[in-house]
């Protein structure tokens, strides 16, 4: 990729990443782009390196020179997040450029010395520290801490409002060279990326949802006209837009959500499995969305995407070996540490011997304080009967109805 212009004297350096798993488990199919800034004054500063990915390091660098920069130019490494994928750089960067300062956090210094080695020529910044550049280049620091690692913080640019935070207002997907900023795309390709955005925040950001509204706070005090976040496109247009959808997502953790519901679903041999169709019919005749996904064939990144999205889910699942089917209780169990809840929610499934899946729903729930207000379950020993199928398709209906009028606040 190349490096362009953000505004007067702030450069945007990327590298596109695909054919990963995000984080050792997020699946990126369209790739995801990761962002490093160049603010120049009388000095420089280097926001944010990136990771040290085969081939990223050397991508970096070229385009140094694109900027009429060496990378002997960099007074600074400001660095406000340690996660390798914006740190990992360091292991490079120290051999090639001697003498510059690292600015972090507090809480940043001990993980510089367990990552990289590193333990001197580091400046310790926190909320409302600043570093001259000179030229009238000042950058402000503002501690977010748990958007979304403890350390975390963002610089602000207050020269051009330009605001650096790293995660927080992050995406997925990888950006065009010419294209890397909200104010060179068509509509449909900032919607692109706010869909890539929705999932980022899923799978990587609800955890921390209480942490990240403070985080907007603390940004909607400052005269931000430009957002230049770690990974995705750059706003520059309307930084609003994306303080919005970070807004509603944190929001939705603890609900409600969209008027929707995820249906997630497993089956062993095919009896629960003929119990979904019913179901989702049953929903949608009540005008609500549903967003089907078959456990353990879909990635759980996708499905916690869906969750986070829905003020309602149907768990489809038999019981196994006394307990709930596998697969679903890992998703639930990652649900619940993601920290989703507060869902309108309703359990069906097939059994043989015995049940007992209920019981294990019931434990997780509340060992995870999940807080889901469940319906009354529908389970069936092996095949649903003809009432079976009419007892399900009337749960779906209580269900979209219940979550309809919550998510539209139009509950009495």
């Amino acid at each position: 990729m190349k490096a362009t212009l953000v505004t007067d004297g702030v450069y945007r350096l990327s590298a596109n990443v695909d054919n990963i798993l995000f984080e050792g488990m997020w699946p990126v199919p369209a790739g995801v782009a990761i962002n490093s800034y160049i603010v120049k004054g009388e000095k420089c500063a280097l926001i944010d390196g990136v990771c040290g990915w085969d081939g990223v390091p050397e991508t970096l660098l070229a385009q140094f020179g694109e900027m009429g920069l060496s990378v002997d130019d960099i007074d600074y490494v400001i660095l406000n997040h340690l996660e390798p994928d914006h740190s990992g750089w360091l292991d490079a960067f120290k051999e090639i450029r001697r003498g510059f300062a690292i600015v972090t956090s507090e809480r940043a210094k001990p993980l510089l010395e367990a990552f990289y080695g590193i333990s001197d020529n580091i400046r310790l910044v926190k909320s409302g520290d600043t570093l001259d550049l000179g030229n009238g280049r000042v950058l402000a620091f503002e501690e977010i801490p748990n958007v979304h690692w403890p350390e975390t913080m963002a610089t602000y640019d207050t020269r051009s409002k330009t605001l650096f935070p790293c995660d927080a207002f992050g995406s997925f997907g990888s950006v065009a060279d010419d294209a890397p900023y909200d104010d060179t795309l068509q509509e449909g390709q900032i919607r692109f990326f706010e869909r890539e955005m929705e999932r980022y925040f899923a799978n990587i950001v609800t955890t921390f949802s209480v942490a990240t509204q403070k985080a907007i706070e603390k940004t909607k005090a400052l005269d931000v006209r430009i957002i230049a976040p770690g990974h995705g496109i750059v706003w520059r247009r309307d930084p609003g837009r994306v303080i919005d959808t970070y807004t509603r997502l944190a929001g939705y953790a603890k609900g409600p959500a969209r008027a929707e519901v995820a249906v997630l679903w497993g089956s062993m041999y095919g009896m629960t499995a003929l119990g979904v169709q019913p179901v989702v019919e049953a929903v949608e005749s009540q005008g609500v969305r549903t967003r089907v996904h078959r456990i353990p064939e879909t990635s759980i990144s996708y499905v916690l995407d869906s969750v986070l999205q829905c003020s309602g889910v149907v768990l489809g699942m038999p019981t196994y070996e006394n307990k709930m089917f596998p697969p679903m209780a890992a998703v639930l169990d990652e649900i619940g540490r993601k920290k989703i809840a507060n869902r309108r929610a309703f359990r069906f499934g097939s059994y043989g011997w015995s049940g007992g899946a209920q019981k294990e729903l019931a434990e997780i729930d509340e060992r995870l304080r999940m807080k889901w207000d469940y319906l009354e379950p529908v389970e069936f020993k092996g095949r649903p009967t003809g009432d079976d199928i009419a007892l399900l398709r009337q749960r779906g209906v209580e269900l979209a109805r219940s979550v309809r009028r919550w998510a539209l606040g139009t509950e009495s």
